[in-house]
């Protein structure tokens, strides 16, 4: 509703004035009735209405006066000024405060109630616009936002991001200003055994709200984005600040580490890159903290890393080619153990590598799992080594990144093997479903196994591993099973049943019959029948 006062200091106005109008109809109500502008002060103080109704002249606060002080305290709000014909003059001035609206008394109903319709009209547009310009507002934080976070994106993934001062400022929404510039990137560790995908949300959003509380007011400007599972971003101070911003940083570390508890014990750490001097390098400086991150590997976690160390001789060890020529060999046999050796070994081989960094063990690992990859069979291989990467990402040190490699090759190994078995057991299957079949014509051994795609011999060697007997003695079980179960269940003749399970000479089938079963067909109708 759109709130009013009436202020005159006769009564008698005041009542009629509110009385003239239907003002729920025009989604109105009067918040208030004033007799002096004094009074009416207070009252617009109080409610904030969007229209004052008030006389040109009133004892204490005439109509100027009056208008001067709400329009103080409300620039917006409409006001009309009632007047006789001797005050006109007064509503002439009034006008210089931006009051456009005047009533000659007596009031007339429908000029009031055009007058209000109009202001109406006036405020809703007002209101319109301003909720409008918010609108644009937000939309335009988030979108500045998006852009922001693209930019942190560009700059984790070390793609050419051009950057100036100017580029930051009309681009991205960021004030930078000259001072030092650094990257830094705070990891969450454990997380997978730990977190559900929201509660490593919850965790993030706790990072960054504790370096936009603790970090932010001591900078010249902070930029914060989330990657998976790390909060990365620059910092812009001032070099007098630079202890005093490494001290906070250590401080937010501290902080959230002894939260661990609280977040399911996942690990922190922090890397800082490079201290730059200009938006040009910022990406240099974002490189160097990623690479940094990764000696949690090898110093630990729950700490600050900002030393670069210099590259090791791990490139120069053929470590990669002597696990692929290893790891091919564990593939051939199926043997998990085996392979599991081939990691046992690589790792010793790095541990004994002096001052191997921990971006180079990363790598190398990652690097076994894609070569392991390509060695195999297998659908979604890109996926699969994608997902092998974030695994090793997650993994807080050593033993955790080469039990993931171990856990690559036991899984895909494990398949093959299975499968293996499984491709040698189904021209076993399908054997036994022909033999189901045709069991009632004159089968032979050679023409099953042309059917399953193998060698008689092979057939044969095959066949009696996987069931405990030979061809000739399976077919004859089925046979004489066939015939009990028509011996039992028909009124076939023993002549006819003969022929139906495949044997043309009664004779031989009656004598096959009494071996396998120790009856004669007719007696095993008889007592069975």
């Amino acid at each position: 509703m759109i709130k009013v006062i009436i202020a005159d200091d006769e009564e008698r106005i005041c009542q009629l004035t509110k009385a003239l109008i239907d003002w729920d109809s025009l989604g109105m109500e009067i918040s208030g009735i004033a007799h002096n502008g004094l009074e009416a002060t207070e009252l617009v103080k109080l409610h904030a209405p969007q229209i004052l109704i008030t006389d040109i002249r009133m004892p204490g606060c005439n109509g100027l006066d009056l208008i001067q002080n709400v329009k103080r305290m409300i620039p917006n709000l409409e006001i009309i000024i009632i007047s006789g014909y001797a005050h006109f003059e007064y509503a002439q001035n009034a006008i210089k405060y931006g009051v456009g609206n005047y009533l000659l008394k007596p009031i007339n109903k429908s000029e009031l109630n055009s007058t209000l319709e109009k202001l109406k009209k006036k405020i809703e547009d007002r209101q319109e616009a301003q909720e409008k310009t918010k609108r644009l507002v937000e939309q335009n934080k988030k979108d500045v936002s998006k852009l922001q976070r693209a930019l942190v994106e560009q700059l984790m993934e070390q793609k050419e991001v051009e950057l100036s001062y100017d580029i930051l400022k009309n681009e991205y929404g960021l004030y930078f200003k000259p001072g030092i510039f650094q990257a830094f990137w705070i990891k969450v560790d454990e997380y997978m055994e730990n977190l559900s995908k929201s509660g490593l949300t919850i965790v993030i959003d706790k990072i960054s709200s504790l370096l936009e509380s603790t970090i932010r007011p001591k900078c010249l400007e902070l930029l914060a984005g989330q990657g998976h599972a790390c909060c990365v971003g620059i910092l812009n101070y001032e070099r007098r600040s630079r202890e005093e911003i490494r001290r906070l940083l250590k401080d937010c570390l501290n902080q959230l580490n002894a939260q661990r508890d609280i977040f399911g014990q996942v690990t922190f750490s922090m890397a800082l890159g490079c201290e730059v001097k200009a938006p040009e390098y910022i990406g240099a400086s974002m490189a160097e903290a990623g690479v940094m991150i990764q000696e949690r590997l090898v110093k630990g976690t729950g700490r600050v890393l900002d030393r670069m160390p210099e590259p090791s001789a791990i490139h120069e060890q053929n470590f990669l080619e002597k696990y692929l020529r290893r790891i091919k060999h564990s593939i051939e046999i199926m043997s998990p153990d085996e392979a599991d050796d081939v990691v046992e070994d690589l790792r010793a081989s790095v541990e004994k590598t002096r001052d191997v960094r921990g971006s180079e063990i990363l790598e190398l690992v990652y690097s076994c799992g894609i070569l392991f990859l390509s060695q195999i069979e297998m659908q979604e291989r890109t996926q699969a080594g994608l997902d092998f990467r974030e695994r090793c990402e997650q993994c807080a040190s050593q033993d955790r990144l080469f039990g993931q490699l171990k856990a690559l090759q036991n899984e895909h190994i494990t398949k093959i093997r299975q499968k293996h078995e499984s491709d040698a057991e189904r021209p076993i299957r399908l054997a036994k479903q022909y033999i189901q079949n045709h069991f009632s014509e004159q089968i032979t051994q050679e023409e099953v196994s042309e059917f399953v795609g193998l060698s008689t011999a092979y057939f044969s060697v095959q066949f009696k591993k996987a069931e405990g007997e030979g061809f000739a003695k399976y077919l004859i079980r089925v046979r004489i099973e066939q015939a009990k179960i028509l011996l039992r269940e028909s009124n076939y003749s023993i002549s006819d049943i003969c022929k139906k399970v495949g044997y043309n000479d009664l004779k031989h089938f009656t004598h096959t019959f009494e071996k396998t079963t120790g009856v004669k067909p007719s007696v095993y109708r008889k007592l069975y029948g």
